[in-house]
């Protein structure tokens, strides 16, 4: 029996246009972050070993099952897409309990599953409201109510962090430590770099659809200490949050938005930065969104992959 997702001599083309070339992997139980930015393959990746997209070439495992039988793939495994899409007027208890009797689940069994999972992404007070009136913080967080509600062996998370608040982020991170200690395969899309080393047992770093780097990188906080990082934060009250920012000797820069509804801090220590943020949002600032500057995390990148030519 194959206890490893496997990848061997993997190539995914659209065409002309390269999604991940001569990929080899084999990847272990535990939490496993693919790393890079926008366009470096992590969603093609992802895809791949859900059975979504077939390879341009070579051969994939999932455990012990082909990618690209679905129905028998989808039993052991649990998928949430980046993508913010819902079927209408469905409630949030109606879309998980629905996924599982698309699975085959009795009514029963289903409604017992649905509400379990609900309950531990800590969403049951809004079950019964409908998807369209959620935040993007609860949206995401209904999307893997779905991909967990079937106790799946393998979840597969793409940028399962975006638009939660940072004491959502603290309980997801905690959720998906739980479910690896199971003995789950989590695997976790990211670009945001100062979560990966909390998150993950091991790291694949990906650029232009290529595997740069991959193992246990216990050592990425150190490598971009120096580093500064931008982080866009929307809040309430951003004058009051910047001028308790600056009492920190890590906050390079503020920069308060032109719509007043939120700031830009450039910081040297992401770590002690989200420390502060989870204090500061436990004493009355109401905080909408955390989410780091695009051009920033790809600078992050090159400078902890180094600016060496892969060689293809």
């Amino acid at each position: 029996m194959n206890d490893r997702i496997v990848f061997e001599d993997v190539s995914k083309f659209y065409g002309e246009i390269l999604g991940v070339n001569r990929v080899n992997l084999s990847i272990p139980p535990g939490v496993t972050s693919l790393v890079g930015p926008n366009g470096s393959g992590k969603t093609t990746l992802m895809n791949l070993m859900t059975g979504l997209v077939r390879p341009t070439r070579g051969r994939m495992r999932v455990l012990d099952y082909d990618p690209g039988e679905p129905e028998k793939l989808f039993k052991i495994l649990g998928y949430s897409t980046q993508f913010d899409s819902f079927p209408k007027g469905l409630t949030g208890f109606q879309f998980v309990y629905s996924y599982l009797r698309l699975g085959g689940s009795d009514s029963q069994n289903a409604e017992q599953l649905a509400w379990r999972a609900i309950e531990r992404v800590n969403l049951t007070d809004a079950a019964t409201r409908n998807v369209a009136a959620y935040s993007k913080g609860m949206r995401q967080r209904i999307r893997l109510a779905q991909a967990l509600c079937h106790n799946p062996r393998v979840l597969v998370l793409d940028e399962p962090l975006n638009g939660l608040d940072p004491l959502a982020r603290a309980e997801m991170i905690a959720l998906f430590r739980s479910v690896a200690a199971d003995g789950c395969y989590v695997i976790i899309s990211s670009h945001i770099l100062h979560e990966v080393d909390a998150i993950s047992d091991q790291v694949i770093l990906l650029s232009n659809g290529y595997v740069v780097a991959e193992g246990q990188i216990h050592s990425v906080r150190d490598e971009i200490r120096e580093h500064p990082a931008q982080i866009l934060i929307r809040c309430d009250r951003p004058r009051h949050l910047a001028a308790k920012m600056m009492e920190s000797e890590h906050t390079i820069e503020v920069r308060i938005h032109n719509d007043g509804r939120g700031l830009l801090i450039k910081t040297r220590d992401a770590d002690r930065f989200y420390l502060m943020l989870n204090h500061i949002a436990l004493n009355g600032i109401e905080i909408e969104s955390v989410a780091p500057a695009d051009d920033d995390v790809n600078s992050v990148y090159e400078y902890l992959i180094g600016n060496e030519e892969v060689v293809r």
